[in-house]
């Protein structure tokens, strides 16, 4: 969840998912009383997290005293009251005071950190820099979990359950449902030891206990029959060339009685106006990209049968839009960035597509984001989902 308040000429955010509170802007009031509603954000924000509480001023230009007394006595409040809180201020040396303003806090109480961001990755960040992934997909969790975290009840997910998260990625969306759902044990397996380390230093910078990573294969697993009451991997079937063997997997580790649930795409559904044929086009190209590396991004729909030919019982499908009107247009703008950077360069070059090509597909992706980030244009990106029980 993101709450927003907009004051003036500045912008202050909480991201639930990052445990970040972002300024941006210029913050000038004249007077305290104009800071009440900032104060109160970054308090309700403070009160609702564990381990690591980030402030983002990155993008906060301007910042006077009135309005830095306000957020200082909040934050060295906050550090005196919540001593299992780390504080830690993320600044950047393009804004060349506020590293200093804000290291000052760091004198008064050591569990108040500032950290000067230049392109070194953070838990905070929800964006792409560098050419790294990893942003990226915290950005996809981000915008699809205000959908699933309602779907997830409909399809089995119930407090207290044992759960096992297959293909975890980075982890962030079994540390979404440990703080939604509280299930009683998670276990989070990935092919990726990169990934695994980097969810393991989430889970602890966050304060999220109770979540077993595990190095495994998951058309292979070294899980025992039948320990799970519900099983998810989500992005993942799509990329594998064959993937009911990992379905079979799933299936076998889940209990009697429990469920197995799954999310994937149709990406060529993709859309967007203004320029919808532009964009059209590039993600039925998207499309043929990947199957010319053996994964399937059209695998959303065909998730109901790969569940039913497992053997699976009272199969659930649907599908949600992740649109730029979700609240959050720039993370859509990122996201599809991202994408283009990852698709249209690394793997166009690595099919051999030329030049000519490459501009045109570049062009669908970059009338994508315009579309996300026009006043009165949309952007959308669907998933399915699907879930079914395991016979008794």
């Amino acid at each position: 969840m993101i709450a927003d308040t907009l004051v003036q000429t500045y912008k202050v955010s909480f991201d639930e998912n990052n445990q970040e509170l972002a300024l941006s802007g210029s913050m000038r009031p004249e007077h305290g009383a104009e800071m009440e509603a900032c104060i109160q954000l970054l308090e309700r924000s403070i009160a609702s997290i564990r381990g690591t509480f980030y402030i983002n001023v990155k993008r906060l230009v301007r910042l006077n005293n009135v309005a830095f007394h306000a957020l200082a006595g909040a934050l060295l409040k906050a550090a005196d009251e919540r001593p299992d809180v780390r504080i830690s201020i993320v600044t950047s040396s393009v804004i060349g005071w506020s590293t200093k303003k804000f290291g000052t806090l760091s004198a008064k109480n050591p569990r108040i950190a500032v950290e000067e961001y230049d392109s070194e990755f953070y838990p905070g960040q929800s964006f792409l820099e560098e050419g790294g992934f990893v942003p990226v997909l915290r950005t996809q969790t981000k915008l699809t979990w205000k959908h699933e975290r309602s779907i997830l009840p409909r399809h089995g997910l119930t407090p207290g359950a044992t759960m096992a998260d297959i293909c975890c990625g980075i982890g962030d969306f079994a540390v979404l449902v440990a703080k939604e759902f509280a299930p009683s044990r998670i276990v989070a397996l990935d092919h990726s030891k990169s990934s695994l380390a980097y969810a393991r230093q989430v889970a602890s910078e966050f304060d999220i206990g109770g979540i077993e990573y595990i190095y495994g294969d998951a058309a292979e697993m070294l899980l025992e029959d039948g320990q799970f009451d519900f099983v998810s991997c989500r992005h993942a079937l799509q990329i594998f060339n064959k993937p009911e063997m990992i379905v079979d997997e799933l299936v076998r580790i889940c209990k009697p009685g429990g469920r197995v649930y799954v999310t994937n795409e149709k990406i060529s559904q993709c859309l967007g106006e203004p320029r919808g044929p532009s964009i059209q086009w590039t993600y039925e190209q998207l499309s043929k990209l990947f199957a010319d590396f053996d994964m399937d991004l059209e695998f959303g729909p065909k998730s109901y049968q790969a569940l039913q030919k497992a053997g699976l019982e009272d199969i659930r499908i649907e599908s949600f839009m992740v649109t730029n009107r979700d609240g959050d247009a720039q993370a859509f703008a990122d996201m599809v960035m991202a994408w283009e950077e990852m698709f249209a360069g690394g793997m166009c070059e690595k099919r051999g597509d030329d030049a000519a090509f490459v501009e045109k597909f570049r062009r669908g992706f970059e009338d994508h984001i315009a579309a996300a980030l026009h006043p009165g244009g949309y952007a959308g990106w669907p998933v399915w989902v699907a879930s079914g029980r395991k016979p008794q």
